[in-house]
This record gives structure tokens, sequence and C-alpha cells, in this order.
């Protein structure tokens, strides 16, 4: 039974901080006057597109750590945790500068080192599993995508 129990618990932690981080993100994301005000590129994806893509990532970002976790050893496994510990607080910080703090430009400053933490959970989970890496390059490329729009909003929009 403790088997079970311990194969279960990745898949749980997974679940629960993919919950934690979509939620937090979400709470800091106040899509309301401000954001509407805003000036946006005509090839802006609709705003409710963004719900489903961010909920695909995390559950690839989950099905990749889960993997990757299973296949490695307890140095990898750390390597692991302080990436995604990195990415996950650069991820909610995004939100919160650019619809909290209402400062596209400082999240702008600050989607760099987003979009390179997730480069880092590539490089973290590939000796485990060249999968899981894999999984986590829609990850990279919304980022990527995200990072242009932002910067296309700042140009569009200073001076903040």
């Amino acid at each position: 039974m403790q088997a079970a129990h311990t194969t279960k618990k990745p898949i749980i932690v997974a679940v629960v901080l993919a919950v934690l981080v979509g939620g937090l993100g979400g709470l800091a994301t106040d899509i309301g006057p401000w954001y509407f005000s805003l000036v946006k590129p005509s090839w802006q994806p609709p705003d409710w597109l963004f719900g489903p893509v961010w909920t695909t990532i995390y559950i690839l970002t989950g099905i990749a750590g889960v993997r990757a976790w299973r296949r490695s050893d307890p140095r990898q496994r750390r390597l692991f945790l302080y990436a995604l510990a990195l990415n996950i607080v650069l991820n909610i910080l995004w939100s919160v500068l650019f619809f909290s703090v209402k400062r596209p430009d400082w999240a702008l400053v600050e989607v760099v080192p987003l979009w390179l933490s997730v480069g880092l959970l590539m490089l973290a989970v590939k000796p485990a599993s060249t999968l899981s890496a894999a999984l986590l390059v829609p990850y990279l490329l919304w980022v990527g995508f995200a990072a242009y729009l932002n910067w296309t909003i700042v140009q569009l929009n200073a001076p903040f």
C-alpha cells in the first residue's frame, strides 16, 4: 500500500501546484476598466483564450514534472524543484506586475527571466526525460509570444 501512495504523491503535488499557481495568477489578473482602456494590437488573441492556454500549459508542465520526478535521482529532483520554484515565483510576479500593479513596462522587464526560467526547467528535466523537456516547449513558446505581446502593448501605450 505504501508504494501506491508514493507513486501518487508526485501527481497530487503537481495538481496542487498547478491549481495554486493558476489560482494566484488568476487572482492577480484584474481584467477591468484599466485593462480594457489599453490599446492592444489587432493580432492579440481574444481574452477568453488565455485561460484555456494557461490551463493546457499547467497540465503539460505537471505531466513533465511527474515524468521527470519518477525518473530522476535526488540531485536531479532538487535541481528540478529549485527551477520550478523560481518559475512559479516569476510566473505569478508577471501577472502581479502587469495586472495588479498596472505596469506593463515592469512586466516586460520581468518576462525575460520568466522565459529563461522555462528554459531552465527544460534543462532540469531533460536528463531524466526528453519527453518532459519537449512537453515544456509550448510553455516556452507561449511566454515568448506573451513577451512580444507585452512589448507591443508597452509601445502602443507608453509612457506608463
